[in-house]
């Protein structure tokens, strides 16, 4: 007994997690080393950051600008930034880069943002003097320069940022068109004979980006790819070691579909797959039992049936030599039900014979043409018309005993059911190493949805071929026997208009 490993399902949570751990120590290593690497100044400031100095720089400019000229300096900055900005002031007055119109919105923000009252400017102190310490002499102390000992100025507390520039700067979205706001408070210029008021500079774009102004994207897209690079390579074994087995799988089931037992799987593995691969194997083994022994039981009892129907049908023909009348048409009709029975016994034979012979058959290179003229010959009528078109010199790899009855098979039915519709054709070419037989008439044909199951035994289409046009339901049936023994394949296809085709396909 197979021991029974962890699940499938196990597995796939475990690499979960594995590659989440790794993802988690990657954004470490990114944030522990970024300092170091100054990975920051490489990629981009942010946009806050860059939002501040934008506004400084225009700040200092619109210090040294006309206020009549203001709209011109935004537009420089403008040109340089990639980003429209607006300049709103207490008053109401505004400046534009560009001809726009400012939602009432934003306005409402830029007010709010105007209320936000700094805390007053913290002015450094005056420079102290430390007085120097007297000796035990009651003298003052002298240092190596001559000046009083342990005298010293004392350092000043650093000043704060200009307040103005303290408060986070502020993003929103407008509709209608869609618009990215980023805006702060600036300090302006005093008018004459009025204190300084400060403004809110606006930075707008139509992207959320605001072509890298409002934010820098590529940091993130270089993380993003670099965990999506990770998780690829870290699943791409697993993925394949999930996947791998099945298309073996898949390919098996496939074959066992087509009637092909003889199938083998690998199953070392203890999981679910595994499981599935033992299954499939155990299956294909039963069928292949299963089917074997039905035919050999059929074998069995076909050859065990052709003594007696033999005798019977000898002493039904005694018997109709020496009755007359309406007994005489009794023992007629007798006797053709006999041959039926003799020609379903005969089938059966064949049939079974071309399968168990298959362990055995030995396949070698055969003229093909040969082989075809045998088979018409054998089924042929002289009212039959069989156009044959095949290269002399065209071989195949086949058992020309099994050939013959396939093609033999093919000519009869295809007689049996669309002679009357026109010239039977047998043609063959060779294409990329095989060789394809094809066998076309101009009947009927059959109905798409029967195609699949004409090569299955005792199957016949209902109403175009019944018992009654003497069809048992085992020629295609023996036609795929032979042709599987030969390593080839067959299948049947409709023709356009009208017509029927079956292909046999063998190695040249």
């Amino acid at each position: 007994m197979t021991r029974r490993g962890p699940s499938l399902l196990t597995k796939i949570l475990g690499w979960f997690f594995l590659n989440l751990a790794l993802v988690v120590v990657v954004l470490g290593v990114f944030f522990a080393f970024q300092p170091q690497i100054n990975l920051h100044a490489i990629i981009g400031q942010e946009g806050s950051n860059r939002m501040r100095s934008t506004g400084m720089v225009i700040s200092h400019d619109l210090h040294q600008t006309p206020r009549a000229d203001w709209s011109q300096g935004l537009a420089r900055h403008a040109t340089i930034h990639k980003v429209d900005f607006v300049l709103l002031l207490e008053n109401g007055s505004r400046f534009t880069s560009t001809d726009m119109d400012v939602p009432e919105e934003v306005v409402n923000r830029v007010k709010k943002a105007l209320k936000h009252k700094p805390p007053p400017r913290r002015l450094p102190p005056p420079l102290e003097f430390d007085r120097p310490q007297k000796g035990p002499d009651n003298r003052t102390t002298e240092d190596d320069h001559g000046l009083p000992g342990n005298g010293h100025f004392r350092r000043p507390p650093p000043m704060h940022a200009d307040p103005v520039y303290d408060r986070p700067h502020f993003m929103m979205r407008t509709r209608h068109p869609t618009r990215y706001w980023s805006g702060m408070r600036i300090p302006l210029p005093p008018e004459p004979f009025h204190p300084p008021a400060p403004g809110v500079l606006l930075a707008v774009s139509n992207s959320a980006t605001g072509n890298g102004f409002f934010f820098d994207p590529v940091p993130w897209i270089i993380v993003a790819a670099a965990i999506i690079l990770i998780s690829a390579l870290l699943w791409i074994p697993m993925v394949r070691y999930i996947t791998r087995p099945l298309t073996r799988m898949t390919l098996a089931t496939e074959e066992i579909a087509k009637g092909r037992f003889d199938v083998a799987i690998g199953a070392e593995r203890s999981d679910e797959i595994g499981r599935l691969a033992r299954t499939i194997n155990l299956m294909a083994e039963r069928l292949s039992g299963f089917v074997n022994g039905q035919k050999r039981f059929l074998g069995d009892v076909a050859h065990e049936l052709g003594s007696p129907i033999a005798r019977i049908q000898f002493g039904l023909g005694t018997l109709e030599q020496r009755t007359d009348g309406e007994n005489r048409q009794r023992v007629v009709d007798v006797l053709e039900d006999v041959e039926h029975l003799s020609k379903l016994v005969n089938e059966l034979l064949a049939f079974s014979r071309a399968d168990l012979k298959s362990k055995t058959v030995q396949l070698e290179q055969i003229d093909l043409l040969p082989v075809v003229q045998s088979a018409i010959k054998r089924e042929t009528t002289p009212e039959a018309r069989i156009i044959v078109q095949i290269d002399p010199g065209l071989r195949v790899l086949a058992s020309a005993e099994l050939l013959t009855r396939a093609v033999a098979n093919l000519l009869r039915n295809a007689l049996k059911y669309a002679a009357d519709n026109g010239p039977i054709e047998v043609a063959a070419e060779e294409i990329n190493g095989f060789v394809e037989i094809e066998v076309r008439d101009h009947g009927p044909g059959v109905s798409e949805n029967l195609l699949d199951q004409l090569f299955e035994p005792f199957f016949r289409p209902e109403p175009s071929r019944d018992r009654d046009s003497g069809g048992v339901g085992l020629g295609l049936a023996i036609v795929k026997t032979c042709v599987e023994t030969c390593q080839g394949t067959v299948t049947a296809a409709n023709l356009q208009p009208i017509g029927f085709s079956v292909k046999i396909t063998l190695s040249s």
